[in-house]
C-alpha cells in the first residue's frame, strides 16, 4: 500500500510540482491550514503533511499548533516549506513539531531523499508500536497468569489449615482485613508513605492467613490439646515458624527469583513470633531487624486470639484485650506499629463483629 501524503500550499503551481515529484505515493492537496483540517478530517490515515507556512485563511504556524493539539493527528510527519531568508520560521516551525524543512525553491532529488528517510522512519515507528503492543498484551496475560497462580498457591495452602481444623475461615478473613486497614492507616504517615504502596498492601493482605502455615506440622496432640502445653510441647509447637519457612522455601536457592508474595510469605510465617525486645521465637530477633511483615502480623495476631475463644480458653473483652496489648508496648510489640494500632482500634473491633469469633 503507498504512503499518503498531503500537500498544503497556497501556490497551485508548487503544489502541482509538488504532486508531480511524488507520483510514486498517493497525494492529497489543500490550499491553507483550514483545508488541510477537512482532509485530515475526512482521511486520518495520512502519513506525511508537507507544509508551506505563509498561507492565508490559515498559516502553517496555525495548523502546527492545532495539529500539536490533537492527539489523534499529532504523530502524522510534517516537514515545512520554506525560503532561504525565513530562518527563524524554520526555527518556530520545528518548535511546533515539523520534523524537518525543505527549502524553496524545490530541489527534485532532496525533496524525494527527505520525504523516503521520513517515512522509513514513520514505518519502523509504527513497527515499534506494534511490537511494544504485542509485548503489553503478552506481559498484562503472563501477568494476570502469575497472580492467579499466587491466589490459587495461597488459597490451597489456607484450606490445609482448615481441613485440619487449625485454622477457622474467619480467623483468616479477620486477620487479613486488619491488616489491610493498619497498612492503609500506616501509609498515611511519613515513615511508611514510600513503603506501603497500593501493590505491597495487597500483597500483606494475601498472605497474611499465611502466618500460621508451619503448624500443618505440628502433630494433633500438641495443636488441639485443650489445656497447657509442656515446656517439651511448646518447643515442638515453636517450630512450626521454622516448618512454615522451609515449607514456603521449598525446592528454591540463592540463585533463584523468589516471587515477591513469597517473600512476603516468609517473613510472615517465620518472624510473627519474634518479640521487639528479642525474647521471641525462633530466632530471638529485636527491634526494628524483625521485618515489618512480622511485626505487624505479630499484633494482628495475638489481638485476635484474645479476642477469640479457643479450646484452651474464652475470649476476653475489647478493653481488656486493648489493655493487655498497650502492656507490651516496647516489648513484644513495636511501639510505632501498636500506636498506629490503637489509633484505628475501633475500625479493627469492628471486622471482628463482622467475623464474628462464636463461628470459628
Amino acid at each position: 500500500m503507498r504512503s499518503k501524503i498531503l500537500i498544503v500550499d497556497d501556490s497551485m503551481t508548487d503544489r502541482m510540482i509538488i504532486n508531480n515529484i511524488l507520483s510514486d505515493y498517493q497525494t492529497l492537496m489543500a490550499s491553507n491550514g483550514l483545508e488541510a483540517i477537512e482532509q485530515i478530517e475526512k482521511d486520518p490515515d495520512i502519513d506525511l503533511i508537507i507544509l508551506d507556512l505563509n498561507m492565508p485563511k490559515m498559516n502553517g504556524f496555525e495548523f502546527l499548533k492545532w495539529l500539536k493539539n490533537e492527539s489523534d493527528y499529532s504523530k502524522i510527519v510534517t516537514l515545512i516549506l520554506t525560503n532561504y531568508d525565513e530562518m527563524e520560521n524554520e526555527i518556530l516551525g520545528l518548535e511546533l513539531g515539523a520534523v524537518d524543512y525543505i527549502r524553496k525553491p524545490l530541489n527534485i532529488e532532496s525533496l524525494k531523499k527527505r520525504i523516503e528517510v521520513h517515512l522509513k522512519l514513520k514505518m519502523a515507528q509504527k513497527k515499534i508500536e506494534r511490537y511494544n503492543s504485542i509485548l503489553e498484551e503478552t506481559v498484562d496475560t503472563r501477568t494476570h497468569e502469575l497472580v492467579v497462580t499466587r491466589d490459587v498457591t495461597i488459597h490451597a495452602l489456607i484450606g490445609l489449615l482448615e481441613v485440619r481444623n487449625i485454622e477457622s475461615s474467619n480467623h483468616t478473613v479477620r486477620t487479613q482485613w486488619m491488616m489491610k486497614r493498619l497498612c492503609e492507616h500506616l501509609s498515611t504517615k511519613e515513615k511508611y508513605s514510600e513503603l506501603l504502596t497500593k501493590d505491597y498492601i495487597n500483597e500483606l493482605f494475601k498472605t497474611a492467613p499465611l502466618h500460621d502455615i508451619g503448624k500443618v506440622g505440628i502433630p494433633d496432640s500438641i495443636l488441639l490439646k485443650p489445656g497447657r502445653l509442656t515446656i517439651e510441647e511448646f518447643e515442638i509447637m515453636k517450630k512450626h515458624t521454622t516448618y512454615g519457612v522451609e515449607a514456603l522455601s521449598h525446592e528454591s536457592d540463592s540463585t533463584e527469583i523468589v516471587p515477591s508474595f513469597i517473600k512476603t510469605a516468609i517473613e510472615i510465617a517465620g518472624t510473627h513470633h519474634e518479640r521487639f525486645d528479642g525474647s521471641g521465637y525462633p530466632k530471638g530477633l529485636s527491634g526494628m531487624v524483625i521485618p515489618l511483615p512480622g511485626r505487624l502480623m505479630a499484633i494482628i495476631d495475638v489481638y485476635d486470639a484474645l479476642m477469640s475463644k479457643r479450646v484452651y480458653k474464652p475470649a476476653y473483652e475489647f478493653k481488656d484485650t486493648i489493655d493487655m496489648l498497650m502492656k507490651e508496648r516496647g516489648k513484644h510489640f513495636d511501639p510505632e506499629l501498636l500506636d498506629a494500632f490503637i489509633e484505628i482500634k475501633d475500625q479493627i473491633h469492628d471486622i471482628s463483629v463482622i467475623y464474628i469469633q462464636e463461628n470459628d
